[in-house]
């Protein structure tokens, strides 16, 4: 898949060394970049790196300064050839419900949206997003009208788990009461079209002696990438989310056009051929309502007869307006009544309460709002400049 990078905005005239950053390699990677920069020898590089990888994983500390059973010598060295530092981070938002949301710039014309949500799972979930923008043109979602950037490395996944555990204090990683819980691949961007990306970022978010979040919880939402859902159930290992929204694939190709390229057929003998699926590790399906086109009862029984005989569960989210969109939420009846069918038919269907929708954070809302500043700001810099000529 083509992506392109725009470094237009952001950019400095004269350029300087970065050094790497240690916080987004994997065990093995920081062993390696260890041993490259001449900072241990080879034989002592897996003992070094999970001594790092506690401070850098488990205690969050941002300076080789604070690794206090390290040599001076070799802090000093290390902080020569490598950096611990966070992200720019662009704008903090708090909605009125205490959701959080933060818009983060890792380089140079490369933001990203990342929301926490408390009161989700355990404690607390943190929608994290797997690229700038997105490709997937799904027309009830504002995040979609973005065109995509790249894709997200996993250091830069990573980081927004550390600006959140920043931000709430979080550090070192508690083992009882934490308030960040759950981790949901559901921001910006298709998670399996990134998937080398995203298993690697899992990988140092689950691991035991970092931030040692549960593969159980973290879940990573597809619209529906077929040929990569058995590889993403053996890499990774996490819980599945559907973007479903449709029953029929004459609805859904306009809602998902993905769709068009996996119809719902071949999307359900995927997700029933998920590994480790049963019934204490079920699916979620995402169910967008959305007034006079999917609400309808005739929906909802189609619905228990799709999903028969998969261990599944259903989130039922109302529709969270923005700008320009072309939809409107159901109301309220017609959603309780839309759940109570399928309970009825045995499947469990929350209906999510909509959660920091005063902020743009809710689910289908993220989109950068710098990217719509900039624009006006370059168009009044351009109609400044034709007066001015």
């Amino acid at each position: 898949m083509g992506v392109t990078l725009d470094l237009s905005r952001g950019a400095t005239a004269t350029a300087t060394p970065v050094k790497p950053n240690l916080c987004g390699l994997t065990r093995a990677e920081l062993a390696q970049a260890l041993v490259e920069a001449e900072v241990v020898r080879p034989e002592k590089a897996k003992m070094r790196a999970s001594q790092l990888w506690r401070w850098i994983h488990h205690y969050g500390v941002t300076d080789f300064a604070a690794m206090t059973d390290v040599a001076k010598e070799m802090r000093a060295s290390l902080d020569d050839a490598f950096s611990l530092a966070r992200p720019e981070i662009v704008e903090r938002q708090v909605s009125r419900d205490g959701t959080r949301k933060w818009l983060i710039r890792t380089a140079p014309g490369i933001e990203i949206e990342t929301v926490y949500i408390p009161d989700v799972g355990r404690s607390g979930a943190l929608c994290v997003s797997s690229q700038v923008g997105c490709t997937l043109n799904c027309t009830f979602c504002h995040t979609g009208t973005q065109a995509l950037v790249r894709n997200l490395t996993a250091a830069e996944i990573v980081a927004q788990v550390q600006v959140a555990r920043d931000d709430l204090g979080e550090w070192p990683s508690p083992k009882e009461d934490r308030r960040l819980s759950n981790i949901v691949f559901m921001g910006m961007g298709e998670p399996l079209y990134n998937l080398d990306n995203v298993a690697a970022a899992v990988d140092i978010i689950a691991d035991g002696e970092g931030i040692a979040i549960s593969r159980r919880r973290i879940t990573v939402s597809t619209s529906g990438v077929v040929p990569e859902l058995q590889p993403l159930g053996e890499r990774c290992q996490t819980m599945l989310a559907i973007s479903l929204h449709a029953t029929n694939d004459a609805l859904r190709d306009k809602l998902v056009p993905l769709n068009k390229k996996y119809p719902i057929a071949e999307l359900m003998a995927g997700i029933r051929a998920y590994p480790g699926l049963a019934n204490t590790k079920r699916v979620t399906f995402e169910y967008v309502m959305l007034k006079g086109v999917n609400d309808s009862p005739a929906e909802a029984k189609a619905l228990v007869q799709l999903l028969k005989g998969l261990p599944a569960k259903i989130n039922l989210i109302p529709f969270n307006p923005w700008p320009g969109s072309p939809y409107e939420c159901s109301d309220w009846k017609t959603i309780e009544a839309f759940a109570a069918i399928l309970n009825r038919g045995g499947y469990a269907s929350p209906i999510r309460t909509p959660r920091g929708r005063d902020i743009l954070a809710a689910c289908g809302q993220l989109k950068s709002e710098s990217e719509k500043l900039r624009a006006s700001a370059r168009r009044k810099a351009a109609q400044a400049q034709r007066e001015a000529d």
